[in-house]
């Protein structure tokens, strides 16, 4: 054994959880954590249907917080989480107040360091903000994980396939008129994108009807199609719709009710031939459990940054599948695409190109399908864009 070896494991022998010391499978520990804030611009204002019903302002950029984590052995590892509209800032003072606690840790003890991290933050409770900020930290220990082994964070998770059905969210806003729509989703498909969806939920649900029937139209009958009415429904209006729907054969209905509403979308599941997604605004392992317990899903959407990270969505996965349901993760397609990769039914990645300037890297898509990369870990290194957004910084330790 070297003399670093041995330092190495005198170092990471400090007082762990319950009391309990390292012992010598403590080969590493983390000796530097960074974090920052990541503003990205979108170009543009997006409107969903929070917008257009005066519930939420337009989306003109995404925030991110963006996590580095180095070991005493020379790896590193890299993850993110994000908000919408208000958090950022928040997001990274929570960072700033908890990355100490990982410093001279195990970085492979990743189940026991998020709970340190939630107990760390065991006042702001156990969703939100706090569980938001903790999967950046745990996302990128995984990364760091796989990058030591050499494997695309797939691979380590043990994967079921090699690519996913992805389908593109961001062409089909409602801040885009019917012929910019259909325009988008044409681009995307000719991209090798295998599905579109739409956004729906306004006042009048008959112009919803009427975009719908129009991209249908468009498309024709072999493209998947799916809608998205973001919580803006009641269980009437909701019921209704889905009934009008049903010959246009969509692969689902999305966010129909409230998030919360578990036992309205239970009812909607159980009475419409459409299937419901929803579970992307749930913000912890406790809800998507009552969600699925209840019914009120087909297709799980969790979302693994707001839910806590890797380490929380792969408990959701294992429930999911247990109850027989569809995965199709909310968002971050560049995190999602190795979790869906290894979940055992044929799931969907949603494909969005917001953060692809973030990363040097792009994800590629064929086919129908976006392919997990040869890559190990995310795959991903930060880009020249990523630092001339960045808009605070925090770190802790030696910087290698």
């Amino acid at each position: 054994m070297t003399g670093s070896r041995q330092e190495n494991r005198v170092i990471a022998a400090n007082p762990k959880a319950a009391g309990r010391e390292a012992g010598a499978a403590s080969r590493d520990r983390i000796t530097w954590v960074g974090a920052s804030l990541v503003v990205v611009p979108l170009g543009r204002e997006i409107n969903d249907a929070k917008v257009l019903t005066g519930r939420q302002k337009p989306l003109t950029e995404v925030d991110l917080l963006v996590v580095e984590i180095a070991s005493a052995e020379g790896h590193r590892g890299l993850g993110f989480s994000y908000t919408l509209r208000v958090g950022g800032p928040a997001l990274l003072a929570h960072a700033h107040e908890v990355a100490e606690g990982l410093l001279g840790e195990d970085p492979n003890d990743i189940s026991r360091l998020w709970d340190k991290l939630a107990w760390w933050s065991a006042s702001l409770g156990r969703a939100g903000l706090a569980v938001q900020s903790i999967a950046a930290f745990d996302t990128a220990l995984w990364d760091l994980k796989a990058r030591r082994a050499g494997l695309p964070l797939a691979k380590l998770l043990g994967a079921q396939r090699d690519s996913v059905r992805c389908y593109n969210t961001s062409g089909g806003y409602l801040s885009s008129d019917v012929g910019e729509m259909k325009e988008r989703a044409s681009a995307s498909l000719a991209r090798g994108i295998g599905g579109i969806k739409l956004k729906v939920g306004q006042p009048d649900p008959m112009i919803d009807l009427q975009r719908i029937e129009a991209m249908r139209s468009h498309l024709g009958e072999g493209v998947p199609l799916m809608i998205d009415a973001n919580q803006q429904w009641d269980r009437t209006t909701a019921r209704r719709f889905g009934r009008i729907v049903e010959p246009l054969n969509l692969v689902w209905i999305e966010e129909p009710l409230d998030a919360h509403d578990f036992e309205g979308h239970a009812a909607l599941a159980a009475e419409l031939a459409t299937p419901i997604a929803t579970g992307e605004m749930l913000s912890s392992v406790d809800e998507h459990v009552k969600l699925i317990q209840a019914g009120g899903a087909d297709f799980i959407q969790a979302d693994a940054p707001r839910v806590g990270g890797i380490t929380p969505f792969l408990k959701i996965c294992t429930l999911a599948e247990l109850n027989r349901l569809n995965l199709a993760p909310h968002m971050v397609m560049e995190i999602h695409l190795h979790l869906a990769a290894a979940y055992a039914s044929e799931p969907w990645v949603e494909h969005f190109e917001w953060l692809e300037p973030v990363f040097n890297e792009r994800l590629e898509i064929a086919g129908g399908r976006m392919l997990v990369p040869d890559r190990p870990g995310l795959g991903l290194t930060l880009s020249a864009a990523a630092a001339d957004w960045t808009r605070g910084t925090a770190e802790f330790g030696r910087r290698p």
